[in-house]
């Protein structure tokens, strides 16, 4: 070691940093556009009988690969966020149905990993730009002596793995309504309004007259606050944030950005240059303003010379909002398609959501994969990407689609997909199968075939390759795939994990749903 001659060491050390700066040159751009309560059927390349047309997502569609049968873990927002950005179900969390807030302790468990953590320690840059609906605690309480909008608000993105974050708190029927910067309030919402009913049924705005004194139901906002001008907001910050990272990335810095948009979730606040554009009303209107939006995030890559290195994921939170029947009956416009129920439901149109990815450099155009998949599976995917190892305590729930990514012909990993709805409802898919959990207390419908008795678990078999829309319950025909799915759901919710690996702790009170069980 004493021969080796300090320019020696010196030419290694630049060799080895050569070799980094390469590696890290070939890992792609990560970009996740996820949008609010929309369904399978508001991508016009996914339903030929839209209403509206949506360019800039068939774009993703015929540059890239289509999972058919692509899932959010939930049929409702919150646990979806959870499960996408951790590879694990939300239901092992203390929420176990609904969805939280906009101030309280964060869902995400300090030290737990989550994709913008994994890459971080990969050497990307990583940015959240949009809803984060995952709590985050601000200074002070509206209800108990006010706020103190000058100091920063904790637990939220940028303790979750996000160098920078630019958004909202949460939905904004929820509040708090304003922009929020890293950790800091951009605005302070010193004023106070509610949701005023909107000229279509079942829809409301979040627009002024704003008030200086809270009532009941009044959420807190900004007295700038625009909701027709949300969305506008974040793509352009978007477009700046990646005009900014290309020059990092030509350097050997590659970055994730993680987009999460408003819509086409309530209120449908469309900016004013899409009013009236669409055959589909307000609605229809607003799909399009979005589109719009991915389409700006999409030529800001192209113009930056980024495209054909950069993986895109597009998906939705869950399925279309239950003012999908307003479109349908007055439009004709099937958000939901042929599949049973929408937002909130254990049905396929709750959870059933746009699952595309374009990566030029890898993934070759107009493909198709139509075995189950779900949001969980992201966290794998990247990992396996960018050659990260997964400790036993994350991505719990997370298989790669990365060999389908690159082979569309590839076999697909044996394996069991959960869904879970607003009211706590579980399903569980293996293959063509799937078997809904209802309890006898609750959930948005009413079983087929089956009258339960009090506090009963109720089931419904469904063979989704014949019956997409889950019309015949065949329960009573199958009961031996009945069993069967109720001992691997069993074994996976006691596990902690549904995935190889050690088995996992997780929060076991207050859940009353798991009727067919006992939690050891």
């Amino acid at each position: 070691m004493k021969n080796i001659s300090k320019v020696t060491l010196s030419l290694v050390f630049l060799m080895f940093c050569g070799l980094y700066s390469c590696a890290q040159k070939n890992k792609p751009n990560i970009v996740i556009i996820y949008t609010d309560d929309q369904g399978y059927g508001d991508v016009s390349a996914l339903n030929s009988e839209a209403k509206f047309e949506t360019p800039n997502m068939d774009r993703l569609v015929n540059e890239g690969v289509t999972f058919t049968d692509g899932h959010s873990s939930d049929a409702v927002c919150t646990p979806s966020r959870y499960s996408l950005l951790t590879g694990r179900y939300s239901w092992r969390t203390r929420l176990k149905e609904n969805v939280v807030h906009a101030d309280g302790p964060c869902l995400i468990e300090k030290d737990r990993m989550t994709i913008a953590s994994l890459l971080r320690e990969q050497g990307y840059s990583t940015a959240m730009i949009g809803k984060w609906h995952l709590q985050m605690e601000f200074v002070g309480d509206s209800k108990k002596g006010g706020r103190d909008w000058s100091k920063p608000f904790t637990d939220g993105p940028i303790e979750k793995g996000f160098d920078y974050f630019f958004g909202i708190a949460a939905s904004m029927n929820y509040g708090i309504l304003t922009f929020l910067e890293n950790d800091h309030v951009v605005e302070a919402p010193t004023l106070y309004t509610k949701k005023k009913m909107d000229v279509t049924p079942r829809t409301y705005r979040m627009t002024p007259p704003y008030q200086e004194e809270r009532e009941r139901g009044y959420v807190e906002v900004a007295p700038s606050f625009n909701d027709e001008l949300v969305l506008e907001t974040l793509a352009n910050k978007a477009v700046e944030y990646i005009g900014t990272a290309a020059k990092e990335t030509k350097e050997g810095k590659p970055f994730f950005l993680y987009l999460p948009l408003t819509s086409p979730h309530l209120p449908h606040a469309t900016h004013p240059d899409f009013q009236g554009k669409s055959n589909c009303g307000n609605y229809g209107d607003f799909m399009q303003e979005t589109d719009y939006r991915v389409g700006q995030v999409l030529d800001a890559l192209k113009a930056n010379g980024l495209e054909e290195n950069t993986l895109v994921i597009f998906s939705s939170d869950n399925g279309a909002e239950s003012n999908y029947a307003y479109q349908r009956d007055t439009y004709e416009h099937y958000s939901c398609m042929n599949f049973k129920g929408g937002k909130r439901d254990i049905y396929e149109g709750g959870h059933r959501v746009p699952f595309l990815m374009r990566w030029p450099n890898v993934i070759e155009a107009g493909g198709t994969v139509d075995g189950p998949v779900g949001q969980t599976d992201y966290f794998a995917t990247i990992a396996d990407i960018v050659g990260a190892e997964i400790p036993d305590n994350a991505g719990e729930d997370s298989y790669s689609l990365y060999p389908q990514m690159k082979n569309i012909q590839a076999k697909q990993v044996e394996r069991n997909l959960i869904n879970h709805s607003f009211f706590g409802n579980f399903a569980i898919r293996e293959g063509k199968w799937k078997l809904n959990m209802l309890r006898g207390s609750g959930g948005s419908l009413k079983p087929v075939n089956i009258e339960p008795k009090p506090g009963e678990a109720l089931y419904e078999l469904y063979d989704l390759d014949k019956d997409p829309g889950e019309t015949t319950n065949l329960y009573f025909e199958h009961p031996e795939v009945v069993n069967k799915l109720k001992e691997k759901i069993t074994n996976i919710i006691q596990n902690g994990r549904s995935t190889d690996g050690k088995p996992q702790s997780f929060v076991k009170e207050n859940w009353k749903q798991l009727t067919w069980m006992t939690l050891n």
